[in-house]
Parts: structure tokens; C-alpha cells; sequence
């Protein structure tokens, strides 16, 4: 779905879970993905220090519709949501924690 602007929206139904009050950080991830499980902790500790913000984990597999039309090429993917649920920010690879906070400065 696309929101004001172009920009892309998602919806918590359409992550399987609650959006976070001020932002949403969404993870894409594979069972096989090394890269994956230090992008949770590192996602999962940020989200834990700014209130409001929710860390959410979609596996990438089983939401195949999801990741073809938002383009998921790889992961780790994450994109970082705002209140609205507006993809404010994009990344692929394993972020850098003090990445993800300054991306998460642009959603809040």
C-alpha cells in the first residue's frame, strides 16, 4: 500500500503484529540468515531503549506476496516505520546500532 506521498505504508495486520507507538522497526529474516540473529539482538536492544518503538521479525519465507512487493532481496532487510506506518527508512545487511537509532531519529 502506498501512503501520501508514494511513500509505502504497512499495516500491523499485515506484519503480524502491533506497530509501536512512535516507530516500528521491521525485520526480514530467513532460518538460514547468520546475519539475522545479531540483527534481532541489535534491533530488540534499540527498540528496548527508545519508548514507543516496537521491533517486529517477519519471516521472509513464509510472507513471500510481502517481500515481492516490497522488493526484499535479501537479509537481513530493515525498514524502519514511522508512527504511521510509512517506510521512513531502508537497509540490507546487519545494521550498525548507532544506525539504526540515527534512522530512527528520521521516524519519531
Amino acid at each position: 500500500m502506498r501512503g501520501e506521498g508514494g511513500a509505502v505504508r504497512l499495516t500491523g495486520a499485515e506484519l503480524g503484529a502491533a506497530l509501536g507507538e512512535r516507530a516500528t522497526l521491521v525485520q526480514f529474516s530467513t532460518s538460514f540468515c547468520q546475519p539475522c540473529r545479531a540483527t534481532r539482538r541489535t534491533l530488540a536492544e534499540v527498540a528496548g531503549m527508545v519508548e514507543g518503538v516496537a521491533h517486529v521479525e517477519v519471516d521472509a519465507e513464509s510472507q513471500l506476496e510481502l517481500v515481492r512487493r516490497l522488493e526484499i532481496l535479501r537479509t537481513p532487510t530493515v525498514l524502519v516505520l514511522d508512527a504511521e506506518g510509512r517506510v521512513v527508512r531502508r537497509a540490507a545487511g546487519q545494521p550498525r546500532r548507532v544506525d539504526v537509532i540515527a534512522a530512527l531519529g528520521e521516524a519519531v
